[in-house]
């Protein structure tokens, strides 16, 4: 069983959370510049198994395509050209930089911790990886 990578996509940064080989545990991994992010695919998959990349897919609130949408769809095409026997999911991430912001806050994070929006992109895909996980387990 190979390990499932999530990946919180900015036109900045990325954040990446991966599970464990047996897919019980989500945990952020690294965030990385958008710019990079494929070289670090490259790097990442030749050293891990890895057989599900999840994307978060921005939504409004009424469930209708955000405006990074577009730039989103684009990479998820490139990265399945890019790994094509790697199976990409897509998973709703409305709510999650605020989420991973709130974590912050609940954990004791001091201001300068919670400004740091690296660290809120890879707690953010740990969120989406943590969603897509749950999703699957109960079947929905």
């Amino acid at each position: 069983m190979g390990r499932v990578l999530a990946i919180d996509y900015g036109g900045k940064r990325s954040g990446i959370a991966v599970t464990d080989p047996l897919q019980l545990i989500a945990t952020g991994l690294v965030t990385v510049y958008s710019k990079d992010l494929i070289p670090f695919l490259n790097d990442y998959l030749q050293k891990e198994e890895v057989e599900t990349i999840v994307v978060g897919e921005p939504k409004q609130m009424d469930g209708s395509a955000s405006s990074a949408s577009k730039m989103i769809a684009g990479f998820v095409k490139h990265l399945g050209r890019k790994f094509p026997t790697i199976h990409i999911d897509r998973m709703d991430e409305r709510f999650t930089s605020r989420m991973a912001f709130q974590s912050l806050i609940d954990g004791g994070a001091k201001k300068k911790e919670r400004r740091n929006k690296a660290l809120i992109d890879k707690i953010s895909a740990t969120l989406i990886l943590q969603s897509w996980m749950e999703q699957k387990a109960y079947g929905k």
